[in-house]
């Protein structure tokens, strides 16, 4: 005759079977840990892809919109004269650009300001002081900067148009002119290891 304690034994778990059921629950929770982990990792990824998409993108168009703001070389004095135009000159080199133009919207409170685009330290530097029609005493205010892009190693700047009267047009290494050139072309390098790639970016001034 068997007793109560001896048909408890038989239908309750014994050691080992709750060793084995432990070790499946650890195994299935280092799973569903690492599942986590890889998802929030690829998020993670995902998020830093668009953001430097994103930087991209408000770069380049806030850059094509300053530089189309400029009164073209083909169009002389009598673009200068013009109510849009702005009364100073363009010096263009190979690493740096320097002109006077219109500052975008929310980008300050000064419109007209003498802009220049440079790559110091690894950082796509736009730097700007007001512009005045006259000439001031006394020292120049200091310009003011904004970082644009991080981790940029070289800026390349070139500039189609004809230098000289009779000569056909064409992409010049330097420009220094009353008025803008023609087109401009602009490109970024980035610092190695550094996946982004910056698309040519050319753009027709006097729009």
């Amino acid at each position: 005759m068997k007793t109560a304690s001896g048909r408890d034994r038989q239908s309750g778990f014994t050691l080992l079977e709750l060793l084995v059921a432990l070790v499946v629950l650890g195994f299935l929770m280092v799973g569903l840990i690492q599942g986590v982990h890889a998802g929030l990792a690829l998020r993670h990824a995902q998020i830093q892809r668009l953001s430097r998409t994103a930087e991209l993108d408000a770069a380049m168009r806030l850059l094509r919109g300053m530089l189309t703001r400029l009164p073209p070389a083909s169009a002389g004095r009598q673009a200068v004269a013009t109510a849009n135009a702005v009364e100073a000159g363009f010096k263009g080199a190979a690493h740096r650009v320097r002109f006077t133009g219109f500052m975008p919207t929310g980008l300050g409170t000064i419109r007209r300001a003498d802009i220049t685009l440079y790559v110091q330290n690894q950082r796509l530097i736009l730097s700007w002081s007001p512009h005045y029609h006259e000439r001031r005493l006394g020292q120049p205010p200091a310009p003011m900067t904004t970082i644009l892009l991080y981790g940029v190693s070289q800026l390349d700047l070139s500039y189609w148009g004809s230098l000289a009267p009779n000569e056909p047009p064409g992409w010049q290494p330097r420009w220094e002119n009353p008025t803008a050139p023609q087109l401009i072309r602009l490109r970024l390098s980035f610092v190695k290891g550094d996946p982004r790639r910056w698309p040519d970016l050319i753009a027709v001034s006097g729009l």
